[in-house]
Order: structure tokens, then sequence, then C-alpha cells
């Protein structure tokens, strides 16, 4: 299964114009294919699951590192800042990978029409973790890939494929812990409301109480379950937020270094300088100007 799935995702990627990642006719679902390694890339992750078609990867969420290779793949079940590595490819055997973002509300209804509910525990891990994906969901995965050359069916049967991606999610090994993430509502959901909140006010001075409020917890317990969540304290989830959409404005021309600063919450340009250098390893202005050079050789 995995060979044909190569086979698929090598046919689209050689018949595609420009660079990866390619957004393809398909809402949420990527396709990958470098032909060497990269400088790690910042992102914010959503839930999604990502899969390696051929070579390696890794991905790192706060002081935690997930390495996965083909026939693997990485379940993200929370929207979290994340940085990641191609960490093996070449020109004969490129980096191939699939990115399907999750429906929610498909997973909800899948889940709550098992005919054995799954059992969910109120204890909080990591929103992320690594699986071998073969048999369904390696079939469900070469299916999507196959039916982008028929994008006039993509609206009818794309839905279903989603479905079965989601049975097999909840029905596998780590299903009760996919329910856990995503649909449960305990302890891990109440945090996860919260982060709702810290994404949609990152530029606030939003207090730990204020979170712990939307959680239904104490300062102390609320803390300690994002951590558990996200490897990263609110404080650094949110700085990775206004970092990385600091660096958005200023590739953009958006905004000069001064400006992004402010637009994203600091009150001093210098301590925003010294955390953008600390997290991208240069200085605002070089690195966005290296970005820029990158992306126009992309172009070309």
């Amino acid at each position: 299964m995995l060979d044909a799935l190569v086979e698929a995702v090598t046919r689209y990627t050689d018949a595609q114009s420009g660079a990866s990642p390619y957004l393809t006719a398909i809402d949420g679902f990527i396709v990958m294919r470098t032909n060497q390694q990269k400088p790690p890339s910042h992102i914010i992750h959503k839930p999604a699951l990502c899969l390696v078609v051929q070579g390696a990867k890794w991905t790192a969420f706060g002081d935690r590192r997930y390495h996965y290779r083909a026939g693997q793949a990485l379940m993200v079940n929370v929207e979290m800042p994340a940085s990641g590595q191609v960490s093996e490819a070449s020109p004969d055997k490129p980096y191939l990978g699939i990115v399907i973002q999750l429906d929610l509300g498909i997973l909800r209804e899948v889940w709550e029409g098992l005919d054995t509910p799954l059992p969910v525990s109120d204890a909080t891990g990591p929103g992320v973790f690594v699986t071998d994906f073969d048999g369904p969901l390696a079939d469900c995965a070469l299916r999507a890939v196959r039916l982008l050359d028929r994008p006039q069916a993509i609206p009818v049967l794309y839905p279903t494929i989603m479905r079965e991606i989601c049975y097999w999610l909840l029905s596998g090994p780590h299903g009760a812990e996919v329910a856990r993430m995503t649909l449960a509502q305990n302890h891990t959901q109440r945090v996860i409301n919260a982060i709702h909140m810290l994404r949609a006010r990152y530029t606030d001075a939003i207090r730990v109480n204020e979170l712990a409020a939307v959680a239904q917890l104490s300062p102390s317990a609320f803390h300690r379950h994002f951590k558990a969540l996200t490897s990263m304290t609110p404080l650094q989830y949110q700085k990775r937020l206004r970092l990385l959409e600091a660096r958005r404005l200023m590739v953009s021309g958006a905004a000069n270094v001064e400006d992004a600063a402010f637009q994203v919450g600091y009150e001093s340009p210098s301590q925003f300088s010294r955390e953008y250098a600390r997290m991208f390893g240069a200085p605002p202005r070089r690195d966005t100007e290296a970005l820029r050079r990158l992306e126009g050789s992309r172009a070309a």
C-alpha cells in the first residue's frame, strides 16, 4: 500500500508547477515534496493527521520533539505553534508527505455513532502522538490523492473518505486519546477552550487567572494541565503566536520591525528583537530578508 501511495504522490507532484507545499483541490488536504533538508520551519499547527509517505521528519512543540518516518504519521489534536524539519530527503528519494486537516464535526458524528463507547480519561496528556498508518488509513490517503485527478467528484466522495479516516482513528490503538483531545467534555477540552481564547486575544496581556476561569480550574491546576497538553506554558504559547504573526507581517511587507512588534502586543521593540532572534535564530530584519529571498527563488 505504501508503494502505491509513493507512486500516486510522486505522479501528482510531478504534474504541479511552483514549489511545495501544494494546496490541493481538497480543502485542508496538503501535499509536500522536497529533495533536500531545509532550515526548520515555524507554523501554527491545526488539528491534523500528518503522514510521511517517503523520507523522515521531526516536529517540535515546546520542549517535546517527535520523529516520524515513512509509514508513520503525526497526529495533532490541538492547535499549537510548532517547528519542524525534513530530516531525510534526496533527489533520488525525495521527502513526500500529506497533511490531512480533520473535520471535527465529522469526527464527533463518527464518535457518537460507535457501537461501543470509548473510555475517555480525565487525565491530561500531550496533544500530539506518532502512530503507524497502514491498511485502512493508508487506503484512505491513497484514494484521496487519486481523487485529486477528478475534482468534480471531490464534493461527493471526499466527505465519505473523511468519515472513514475518523472511524479508523477512533477505532485504532489511539482512539481513546483522539476522543479525549477533540471530543470529550473534560479537563482537556476545557483547557482547549482556554487555548481558543488565548489564540483569539494573543495581542492582549491576558492573565493566567482569566484562562483558568475559562477552563474552570485553579490557576495552578490550569498551568499544570496546559503544560501537559502543549509542552509549553501559557506565556510561551502566547509568545510564539506573537512572534509568528510578527514574522508574517514583516515578510509580507505589511509592517517594519517596530510596527510589527507593537501590532502583536510588544511594548518594547528591543525585547521583541531579542525574543525573535532567540526563536528564529536571527534578528528580525536579517531573518525576514532571507525569507523573502527564499520565496523569490522558489517563485522563479
